[in-house]
């Protein structure tokens, strides 16, 4: 039960909000001027809400409210009086007010703000709580989990940590062997020295020994002065070889002599130079059989090897899904500056049931595509956009199969009168909003309040559905209509019923996705995920890949590369191999640079780890 303080020195007002809100279920407690209501909150603990008056002596309404911030800054805040101002409602919003109500006020808007208020406390309450669970106890490091296979990862980065030991990260693509690299980095004695990363496959063989171990003044065309490599840039700290499973064997042969002698040349020069540098290696590869297949050299691989530090796939931790997806919702919510603050449970359910080929970056990639492009403030299972393709679960191997492959003509012409959720969802809320405009005549200010949500949500629900300018004979007219429509599938449409008091607009419409995939669920007999994706649009239009290949008339490797970017949101040389397995590097540059010549993408970062992006928002 919610704790409300009402604060006034006016006893019939008191009395009066007292047995209201008494009625409407809250705890409600009274305070005869500012004195007593910070009296209240030392002695009885913080409220939930506290509605004060503003004119009181000593202690006035303004007064109560910066003390009462300070006290407990999640209090909820609401201020009324008989003498208001522009000037003073300004002061009051700037100091943190909910809201700010002139007397006499409506009863029942007074009501409507009270819900809202306390609804907002309540979801201020699940964020913060969210946000202390991933800040304090579900990380170790940037890395988030509380799986045991995490806990036991975060044992062995501090042990391993302490020493000057070189480290071997395995993992699949995208399970964070970076953020492991950076976290023994930062608990290590050398933290506060620099952590230099190369992605040992990002860059031509040619340019790599000159990376590392730097060059002499014309060791090469184009060398045109010295420059030091990252060997000596790293020195007294660490230094990370990201897909070190990628280089050559003549490289791996000069990588070893740094590993075991700690000295190199630079390309060009005779000069020996010592380095002290923490080594730290990761690869996707499985080196144990690359050594059996003579890819790898067996002396560096047991150099390297000497702590591994497995980092699991996100299917095998299934358990911090959840932890990871509010992470990443939080995270861009707060970049893209969007009110999105909750995943639905049946879109986690859907998440869970997905194997996540690209791990952790995927999911990122998801969660961040959503946030972008979700226009309510909770993300939904439609707003998810899953990958069309899976590896397999072993190291470095390409794409074998498609899953979600379209199915055939036969299977498309039996849902072909299936609705989707979209549908679903718009026929819903607009039956909803004609409903509650009945019910108001047409206002819609008392339309916002019986859906319990803002006018300005309100008028651009109705302008998204055209719903705007209708007189009530219009309203009615559309209400027989959608009535008397019928949606075949998934079963019978949920009853509407619009109490007197109203009711949470949000909610239900949450509801009903759930009740609707549930009811596809039981018609498909298969998964949740699968349900989902069933009642999805079907293809009317072609896809936005279609489009951009037919466009730029790209090949099949090209269009794999394309896919492949809009999936995930970049692609690196080594994702278009692992695509293209049979295809030399050199082919599948070229085909990247008749794309890149094309504006079609464009690239970013470092030569030694080049992203390539599309040009343009898809």
């Amino acid at each position: 039960m919610h704790r409300i303080l009402v604060v006034d020195d006016d006893l019939s007002m008191r009395e009066f909000l007292e047995l209201m809100l008494t009625r409407e279920g809250y705890d409600v407690h009274l305070a005869a001027n500012g004195q007593q209501a910070l009296a209240k909150m030392g002695d009885e603990g913080p409220f939930d809400l506290v509605i004060t008056d503003i004119r009181m002596k000593q202690l006035s309404g303004l007064d109560v409210l910066k003390r009462v911030k300070t006290l407990n800054p999640e209090t909820i805040v609401i201020l009324i009086s008989a003498f208001a101002t522009a000037e003073t409602a300004v002061i009051a919003m700037k100091e943190g007010a909910f809201d700010f109500f002139p007397k006499p006020f409506k009863i029942e808007e007074l009501k409507s703000v009270i819900r809202r208020a306390l609804a907002h406390r309540t979801l201020e309450a699940e964020r913060r709580q969210l946000e202390i669970n991933v800040s304090e106890g579900c990380h170790f490091g940037k890395l988030v989990g509380l799986s045991p296979q995490m806990l036991k990862a975060y044992d062995l980065i501090r042990r391993a940590a302490r020493t000057p030991t070189n480290i071997l990260i395995t993992g699949e693509s995208g399970t964070g062997k970076e953020l492991v690299a950076r976290a023994i980095h930062e608990n290590s004695p050398r933290a506060s020295q620099p952590f230099v990363t190369i992605n040992c496959g990002g860059m031509p063989e040619q340019l790599i020994e000159s990376e590392l171990f730097g060059h002499k003044k014309g060791a090469y065309t184009g060398a045109t002065a010295d420059k030091s490599g990252l060997f000596d840039l790293a020195n007294q700290g660490t230094i990370f070889l990201d897909e070190v499973g990628e280089l050559s064997i003549p490289m791996q042969v000069k990588l070893l002599r740094v590993v075991q002698e700690k000295t190199y040349r630079a390309v060009g020069g005779a000069e020996e130079h010592t380095v002290d540098v923490r080594l730290i290696a990761a690869t996707n590869k499985d080196l144990e059989q690359e050594v059996v297949e003579g890819r790898f050299r067996e002396d560096l691989y047991f150099r390297l090897n000497v702590i591994p530090i497995h980092v699991p796939p996100l299917r095998e931790r299934q358990g911090d899904l959840p932890l990871l997806a509010h992470y990443f919702l939080e995270k861009y919510s707060r970049e893209l500056n969007k009110n999105v603050w909750k995943i639905s449970s049946y879109a986690l359910d859907i998440l869970s049931q997905y194997d996540f080929p690209g791990n952790v970056r995927e999911l990122e990639n998801i969660i961040q595509r959503s946030v972008a492009l979700e226009q309510s403030n909770i993300i939904l299972p439609d707003s998810l956009t899953l990958g069309s393709f899976k590896r397999q679960r072993s190291f470095g191997e390409p794409p074998t199969e498609r899953p979600f492959a379209p199915k055939p003509p036969s299977a498309a012409r039996e849902g072909a009168d299936r609705p989707s959720l979209d549908e679903v969802m718009a026929r819903f809320e607009t039956r909803l909003l004609l409903e509650a405009l009945h019910a108001a005549d047409g206002v819609q200010q008392k339309t916002a309040e019986l859906l319990h949500t803002s006018a300005r949500t309100i008028r651009y629900r109705m302008a998204k559905y055209g719903l705007e300018d209708l007189t009530p004979a219009q309203i009615e007219e559309k209400r027989q209509a959608l009535e008397s429509e019928h949606l075949p599938w998934p079963g019978e449409e949920p009853p509407l019923e619009l109490p007197p008091e109203g009711l949470d607009m949000d909610a239900v419409l949450i509801r009903v996705e759930q009740d609707f995939i549930k009811r596809a669920l039981e018609a498909r007999g298969g998964s949740q995920a699968e349900a989902a994706r069933e009642v999805k649009p079907g293809g009317e239009q072609p896809s936005r890949l279609d489009l951009l290949i037919k466009e730029h008339g790209l090949s099949d490797r090209q269009a794999k590369a394309l896919e492949h970017i809009l999936e995930r949101g970049s692609l690196t040389i080594q994702d278009f191999e692992h695509l293209c397995p049979e295809v030399n590097r050199r082919s599948l540059q070229r085909d990247l640079k008749a794309m890149l010549d094309q504006g079609l993408l464009v690239t970013e970062g470092e030569t030694h780890h080049l992203l390539y992006r599309l040009a343009k928002p898809v």
